[in-house]
């Protein structure tokens, strides 16, 4: 679960810092796991989904320690909600992670679905997809209605119970006019979209319907706004909206542009750029919550592939593939303060709770944005003039897969069956608790903590092709069944991941870039510099520009018990000729207290009291540090 209690009773002791012996031993291990099955790994990325299934189990189900589970879901409601996927290791449908779970898929398979039928593994992987939207079906009824969840995580995590005897509150809750949730509706019109695609060559009327779903989601996600979190108020606590719902309502409108041809999803994506945040935001991670990052770059893959159509939509375009270049860019560690963290193994790292779906989200953004930056022969611009090369991309790509694989400081696979060292105590109700297969015994609540939660030893039944949550931000790791924030595995780690994993199966040459034919591919490492697209630095310079301006001065020093402090001032100005709403600011190396800006989810906002900055305005705070002035930078904004 991403967020909230985590579905355990109390952390108790957590790891030390690992020893310099261990790491030079670690660092030997790192060099001799050199060299990955790629399509080993695929093949189980894709078969965890079957672990997480809920509902009546098909016959060709593989993971045999699973049998029907939640068969009475939606009837209290007078629906059919049986089916879907539970998120991670608890027995929650929740919707948002859902949809985000089959967007992925979906745009994995579209990618890289060629790749997975040479290693034997489309028909899984589109199985895996179908899960998901059939249960999307039924759980949008009516035009204007959308069940977002059941069962809730408060109930469901008083109790460690398999899913097979699931005795928790299996309530349905939904979004209607009434209870709005644009994220969510927005997510699932572009889950039900991109799913259209993958399914358009091989069952046409299924994909109809998935289309016609989506749209009708979109108009309900656009038409009547608001957080979903707000009408679902138990999804708060796991599932909150930290980014709002104007990334979800653009990223709809481009999955529904690529399904449909339809100029209106792409007049939508192009108008509402800068008053959605499509064009302002510039944050450095992909996930369930924040989309901006996938969004850019769907959209400059319109742009790359000729079909902007001139004029207005071109020049914005533009500006998103700046966007979609600074993820890139940052990345890789060419984009100044923005750059992204790195642990001393060299993972992406930006928080200790399931760190690893962002860097399984990157790793596929990456690796896909490389393969159409190729096919149109240009290269990622980063803010400083340099250009980032297709090839880098995907090198970069290839080393965070290596790293979960277990090219790291512990050589241990972070997916579980992967490898010689991987969990062996994932934080999964089903996996940790004898099968029912094995023993129908009822297990109740209390007796699944008791004789199972923290039982010590490896879990009953292995949870193949689980990607956990992963390392600190010093490499560390604890494979224990109650440090949940490393040992819980989702489906939004695995969703991106399986894509990326069939790209680096098929080896030099292997991108397929969905919206191409085969005639236009061309390779991400045959693509030589001199190739290249390139602007000259001050045009680089001018377009990385925000419109907003930030100035920072030391306005006093002072020396007390042998330091001396800095007293630092920073006004943001407003440049524009618009009023910005839901101004993000992003700062690091700051070591003293800060006064005029709050914390928020990404970076810091302003204070309440000053929910906007008119055209030409500016708003200040201040900060105190025995150090050289902080990193200041805009993270995000919307321009109205």
């Amino acid at each position: 679960m991403a967020r909230g209690r985590g579905g355990a009773r109390g952390v108790t002791g957590r790891m030390a810092v690992l020893g310099l012996a261990l790491f030079v031993l670690a660092a030997a291990a790192q060099v001799a796991a050199a060299g990955h099955d790629y399509g080993t790994a695929l093949s189980k990325s894709i078969l965890y989904f079957e672990a997480q299934r809920s509902g009546r189990l098909p016959g060709g189900q593989r993971i045999a320690w699973r049998a029907n589970s939640g068969l009475l879901d939606g009837k209290a409601n007078g629906v059919d909600l049986v089916g879907g996927y539970y998120d991670a290791g608890d027995n929650v449908k929740f919707g948002l992670p859902m949809a985000f779970t089959v967007t992925m898929m979906s745009w994995s398979v579209l990618e890289y679905g060629e790749q997975m039928a040479a290693a034997g593994e489309l028909g899984h992987a589109l199985e895996a997809v179908r899960w998901g939207t059939d249960y999307f079906v039924k759980a949008h009824p009516e035009a204007e209605v959308l069940y977002g969840e059941v069962g809730d995580g408060d109930s469901d995590h008083d109790c460690w119970q398999r899913p097979e005897d699931m005795t928790t509150s299996r309530q349905a809750y939904r979004l209607d006019p009434q209870h709005p949730g644009s994220e969510l509706a927005g997510e699932t019109a572009a889950a039900m979209a991109a799913a259209s695609l993958v399914f358009r060559s091989s069952n046409s009327g299924y994909a109809n319907q998935l289309l016609q779903h989506s749209k009708q989601l979109f108009d309900f996600a656009d038409k009547y706004r608001g957080r979903y979190d707000s009408s679902i108020t138990v999804a708060r606590n796991y599932y909150a909206s930290s980014s709002g719902y104007g990334d979800e309502l653009l990223w709809a409108a481009a999955w529904l542009y690529q399904a449909s041809g339809d100029r209106r999803y792409l007049n939508y994506l192009t108008n509402n750029a800068d008053a959605l945040g499509g064009t302002g935001w510039s944050i450095n991670q992909f996930g369930w919550d924040v989309k901006y990052p996938g969004v850019q770059v769907l959209a400059a893959m319109v742009l790359l592939r000729g079909k902007a159509g001139g004029g207005a939509h071109a020049d914005v375009l533009r500006r998103y593939k700046q966007k979609a270049d600074l993820f890139a860019c940052s990345c890789l560690g060419r984009a100044g303060a923005n750059n992204v963290r790195r642990t001393p193994g060299g993972m992406i790292y930006h928080q200790s709770w399931n760190n690893v779906q962002f860097v399984t989200s990157a790793s596929f953004l990456l690796a896909a944005y490389g393969d159409h930056l190729a096919a149109a022969r240009q290269a990622a611009q980063c803010p400083s003039g340099a250009a980032a090369q297709p090839a880098e991309l995907l090198a970069f790509a290839r080393s965070q897969v290596d790293y979960i694989l277990g090219s790291n400081p512990r050589a241990t696979s972070y997916m579980v069956g992967y490898g010689a060292t991987y969990p062996r105590q994932a934080h999964h109700r089903g996996a940790s608790i004898v099968s029912i297969k094995a023993d129908p015994s009822f297990v109740s609540c209390q007796a699944g903590y008791n004789s199972w939660y923290h039982r010590r030893g490896s879990n009953p039944n292995l949870l193949v092709g689980a990607t956990v949550g992963g390392p600190d931000e010093y490499d560390n790791f604890a494979d224990e069944r109650d440090n949940y924030e490393q040992t819980e595995a989702t489906t939004y780690n695995n969703a991106p991941l399986m894509g990326v994993l069939a790209r680096l199966a098929a080896g030099h040459g292997g991108g397929r870039r969905f919206g191409h034919s085969l005639a236009d591919e061309v390779s991400a490492t045959s693509i030589k510099s001199d190739n290249q697209t390139s602007l000259p630095s001050p045009s680089l310079a001018a377009e990385h520009a925000s419109p907003i301006e930030i100035e920072q001065n030391a306005t006093a020093s002072w020396t007390e018990r042998d330091r001396t402090y800095h007293r630092y001032a920073v006004t943001v100005t407003n440049r524009s000729l618009k009023t910005v709403h839901e101004l993000h600011i992003g700062i690091s190396k700051l070591y003293g207290k800060v006064w005029g800006v709050d914390k928020a989810r990404y970076g810091y906002v302003l204070p309440s009291w000053l929910p906007s900055l008119p055209a030409g305005k500016s708003a200040a705070f201040v900060y105190i540090q025995a150090a050289p002035p902080a990193d200041v930078w805009v993270t995000g904004y919307k321009l109205l």
